[in-house]
């Protein structure tokens, strides 16, 4: 328990400062000035008076979220998803350890941030879904990304250094370098071989890490009930949702799952923890800002939601509303948190999926910001038509984030794109956090200025995640894909590929013929204009797809899809040892330099 701190105070010397009359019953919004103010942090109020008393959280927050204390001028950084990260050698999924070597060549070509997509724990084997947007729990890493060699009972597992040096292992890499889209099944399943031995090297001699094991499970408390959970569902093989009513409200007893199976996910959330504290070190020590993303969602399957049922609204999932990209809407398929449930346990869930990513980012973006304000809810049976948006305490959110990013000394980015309420960009730029320019969203039909001006408080992109390459952009490759799919009405869908080759057009005119050499070459110099622009804008930060570099057309994600496009599986056309070498990718970072030095 913290300090405990007591005051008296007078009704009648409480300025009134709201009366409403609701359903017949009076209400008074009154404001005391205490003596002693509470330090930051979130803390227990509790009012008494005669007869009765009321409890409620008080969170003390400072004003703004987190800002360098000097101002670091205008800077730069890389973005490439984990996943798609990979070495010749290796050939499979990138890893932690190939994010760090990443982090240090951006470092060496002057950029200060290196973006990928949130690498939460995922459901790999059955069910089988690696999104890094529906994460079986937003506080838990994903054991996928662990470099094997850098844990230290390797040294101590002679089964697990053969199984690396084998045949097979050495047949599975070969076919994973073939392969352009990441096996995470198949490559999970050889990697969960290897970190088997390693477990059990652990625990039949942890010697002197035994220690280390027990600090990790004092400082995550909820790490046993995790990894309870995740061998329960290996052994069942069914959602949650099917199990007996005491399993399905939490009751796991040593029973209900193989032992070997729950000291193992344990074993490797330990692991990941200490790379990723590794990793968050690497970064401080290079100056470089591990730039990561809190997700919206959850896994309806998922440990989260299992855990927190009386959280999330059951029989409803997050979506959005048709649009002129999106004529059905969308359902997004994770539930909603209860907002008012949320309140009464002092945003307590929210607070520790906050802090998750915030324990290794220098930069942290907010998925989905308007979320912070209202969520748009789909009943089940509806459709997105029939849906409905819910307010959320969007001040009390406001305040834990800026109350978290100083405790991380962590810049904050709200992804506000999409469907805008008309509050959300003067509450973000009261509260400090940072904007997204994504300058395909923001072009003109204009060959004299084709470019939306970037803020200065702004991270500016071309693009996203989400959205399609520069490449793929220019050939209306995206609007091809979601009018065969049926996201797009034929009406939409000719208004668009009209207003794309006026887009076009502006920016040929704005940015001149560019190089001879073929079409290649042209939209080479066409992206080089594009990144100049935005590189010499006002904007605090730019990110660079890095894929956009070397012309990729395909997108990683193609919103509105799941099985009918391979999302999330792409690996990159070059691998790590050949993108560092890329003379497109070296002249163009060249002049990004030059221009944000």
């Amino acid at each position: 328990a913290g300090e405990r701190l007591r005051f008296e105070l007078n009704p009648d010397e409480a300025a009134t400062r709201e009366h409403r009359e609701v359903e017949g019953i009076s209400f008074l919004k009154r404001r005391w000035r205490l003596e002693v103010a509470p330090g930051p942090g979130v803390h227990s109020l509790f009012l008494e008076a005669p007869g009765r008393g009321v409890g409620a959280t008080l969170i003390s927050a400072p004003p703004r979220a987190y800002a360098p204390p000097e101002p670091e001028g205008r800077r730069w950084g890389l973005f490439l998803p984990l996943y798609a990260l990979h070495r010749e050698a290796e050939g499979g999924a990138g890893d932690f350890g190939d994010l760090e070597a990443l982090m240090a060549w951006t470092r060496a070509q002057g950029g200060h941030a290196l973006g990928t997509l949130p690498f939460l724990s995922s459901f790999l084997d059955e069910p089988c879904d690696p999104s890094p947007y529906a994460p079986v729990s937003r506080l838990f890493w994903n054991e996928f990304y662990l470099d094997l060699e850098k844990i230290p009972e390797l040294a101590a597992s002679p089964e697990a250094r053969a199984l690396l040096a084998s045949p097979e292992w050495q047949t599975w890499l070969k076919t994973a370098r073939r392969d352009r889209h990441v096996d995470y099944r198949g490559q999970m399943a050889m990697k969960r071989r290897v970190l088997e031995h390693l477990a059990r090297a652990f625990y039949t001699n942890s010697g002197a890490r035994r220690s280390d094991l027990e600090a990790f499970r004092k400082d995550h408390p909820q790490a046993e009930d995790y990894a309870s959970f995740r061998a329960t569902v290996e052994r069942r093989r069914t959602p949650w949702q099917e199990w007996p009513e005491r399993l399905r409200s939490g009751g796991l007893g040593s029973g209900d799952f193989a032992e070997e199976a729950r000291r193992y996910h344990l074993y490797v959330q330990w692991q990941a923890e200490a790379q990723v504290a590794a990793l968050a070190q690497a970064a401080r020590d290079l100056d470089l800002r591990l730039y990561l993303d809190l997700p919206l969602g959850i896994h309806p399957q998922g440990y989260d939601a299992w855990r927190e049922q009386g959280l999330f609204a059951a029989g409803v999932s997050v979506g959005a509303p048709p649009d002129a990209f999106f004529a059905r809407g969308q359902d997004w398929g994770f539930p909603p948190p209860l907002p008012e449930r949320s309140r009464a346990q002092g945003h307590a869930y929210f607070r520790a999926a906050l802090r998750r990513p915030l324990s290794a980012a220098g930069m942290l973006r907010i998925d989905h910001v308007m979320g912070l304000h209202r969520l748009f809810w789909i009943p089940r049976g509806f459709s997105p038509k029939e849906g409905c948006y819910l307010r959320y305490p969007a001040e009390e959110l406001y305040a834990l984030l800026c109350l978290e990013s100083h405790r991380a000394r962590c810049l904050l980015v709200g992804e506000d794109l999409g469907t805008v309420p008309p509050e959300l960009r003067p509450a973000m730029a009261r509260r400090g956090l940072l904007r997204c320019h994504v300058a395909s969203f923001e072009l003109r039909p204009d060959g004299q200025a084709p470019f939306g001006t970037a803020p200065p408080d702004s991270v500016a992109s071309l693009n996203t995640h989400d959205m399609p390459t520069f490449a793929g952009f220019w050939e209306g490759r995206d609007l091809e894909d979601r009018h065969a799919l049926g996201l797009m009405d034929e009406a939409a869908w000719v208004q668009e590929t009209r207003r794309r080759r006026e887009l076009r057009e502006a920016l040929e005119a704005y940015l001149g013929p560019g190089e001879a050499g073929g079409d290649a070459s042209h939209l080479h110099a066409l992206l080089k204009g594009c990144l100049s622009h935005l590189a010499a804008s006002e904007a605090a930060w730019l990110l660079i797809q890095l894929e956009d570099l070397w012309g990729e057309p395909a997108p990683q994600n193609v919103p509105g899809t799941s099985w009918e496009r391979p999302n999330w599986l792409r690996k990159a056309s070059y691998s790590l040892d050949k993108l560092q070498i890329l003379p497109r990718v070296l002249e163009v970072l060249r002049e990004v330099r030059r221009l944000r030095p």
